[in-house]
């Protein structure tokens, strides 16, 4: 017991450490656009689900997308999630393809009660990801021959603390998550005259945000018999105008001709509505449909308006456990699948794209089958709105780790 509860410190430390300094899990050109990637904010179980849930209800996974779950857990224990993913991307533009591969910690998190009917969580999890690099040889009119580069990296995190209230035993909750959202955006754009850096024109423009920002949650769970349960949830994230600041350096060759540092353009979030669905037959089955519209139609981005779409985005998935109570384990294991489409929020020259997902993925029970090895597969396929843009396609595995302890169990002396 000891040994295991110091191995989770030993994680928390180590991997909140390692996810504040991992490098992006893209390559996406799209990520030059907006605040790049935005990130699948699903733990665990939801992940291989399609990434659901804001209608997901368990005692043993933490699951920020909807903070009032964060009551549901039993009283008596500690719950401790992290994962990492890898991903090999496969990009086509119609004559030329490429192949990267990309690894990423996505996140860490931990979850404790405080009281008899509320409960905590904190973490660390991504929001969004830019990471991209490319280049376009020219001529100019007198002959001379140039390129155009572009480059991004960067991104934006969220250390959150969530609190959930039982308003009702087993019934319903609410709940709200605290997030310090924080990160930097750094884009070059290039012309280059020859063979090295000191014959070009280098823009330089990096955003550090740094804002705290807020969203809701509420899950009510109906009971239809002894063994099954009936969920809906909802979510709120209201619409926020983020605090940053923005450092513009021109180089020519090898000397600065400019630096500013700015502050005057507006950047925003919009408005999030989440609703959530589930079917719970306990220890047996879970069938859930979650729903998210964005308004970013009205959001400032560079004190522009109407730079990006609304967006929607719909998964639906499921877990199977064959037999709880059997002796075989991989009775005991739970099997799950999903789906997932969206539309992009970013806009290129008017345009955007489609991003469809296919997940499946397994919980292998641990210890005494309160914690979890997560293994989740996900294609993922970006289809743009005309041919000439580029398709995208994601091959991704998830890995992540549920501990589950009776912490705060006190033993008969």
């Amino acid at each position: 017991m000891q040994k295991r509860s110091n191995l989770i410190i030993t994680g928390i430390l180590f991997f909140g450490t390692v996810a504040m300094t991992a490098q992006n899990g893209t390559n996406s050109p799209y990520t030059r656009y907006g605040y790049g990637d935005l990130a699948n904010r699903s733990f665990g179980a939801g992940r291989s689900m399609g990434g659901i849930g804001i209608g997901l209800n368990s005692s043993n996974q933490i699951n920020p997308m909807n903070p009032a779950t964060y009551a549901f857990m039993d009283s008596l224990t500690f719950l401790f999630d992290f994962g990492a993913s890898f991903q090999m991307s496969l990009y086509n533009d119609g004559t030329t393809k490429q192949q990267d591969l990309n690894g990423n910690v996505e996140y860490v998190a931990m979850q404790f009660p405080l009281l008899k009917r509320a409960a905590m969580s904190v973490g660390l999890i991504p929001f969004s990801q830019v990471g991209y690099k490319f280049g376009k040889d020219n001529t100019s009119e007198d002959g001379q021959y140039y390129v155009d580069s572009f480059e991004g990296t960067g991104g934006l995190n969220q250390l959150y603390a969530g609190l959930s209230i039982e308003l009702w035993k087993k019934r319903l909750s609410i709940g709200s998550n605290v997030n310090y959202l924080f990160g930097s955006i750094t884009h070059i754009a290039q012309t280059q005259y020859g063979s090295t850096n000191t014959t070009g024109i280098r823009d330089i423009k990096t955003n550090k945000f740094n804002d705290v920002i807020f969203d809701f949650g509420l899950q009510s769970v109906t009971p239809l018999s002894k063994s099954e349960n009936l969920v809906i949830g909802m979510a709120f994230t209201p619409k926020k105008q983020l605090k940053y600041n923005q450092y513009i350096t021109v180089v020519n060759g090898s000397e600065i001709n400019s630096s500013d540092t700015l502050n005057s353009f507006a950047y925003g979030l919009p408005d999030g509505y989440g609703l959530g669905i589930s079917y719970i037959k306990e220890k047996k089955l879970m069938i859930a449909v979650d729903y998210l519209y964005q308004e970013w139609s009205k959001t400032l981005f560079d004190g522009k308006k109407d730079a990006f779409n609304n967006r929607s985005r719909i998964a639906a998935g499921f877990e199977l456990i064959p037999d709880f109570y059997s002796q075989p384990y991989f009775n005991r294991v739970r099997y799950r699948a999903g789906l997932n489409y969206s539309n992009s929020y970013v806009k290129i020259n008017g345009n955007g794209y489609k991003e469809f997902g296919v997940t499946a993925g397994i919980g292998f029970p641990i210890s005494d089958d309160r914690s979890f090895v997560n293994v989740s597969l996900e294609y993922l396929k970006k289809v743009p709105d005309i041919k000439t843009m580029i398709n995208e396609n994601y091959i991704r595995v998830t890995l992540s780790f549920t501990f589950n302890e009776f912490w705060f169990f006190k033993r008969e002396l």
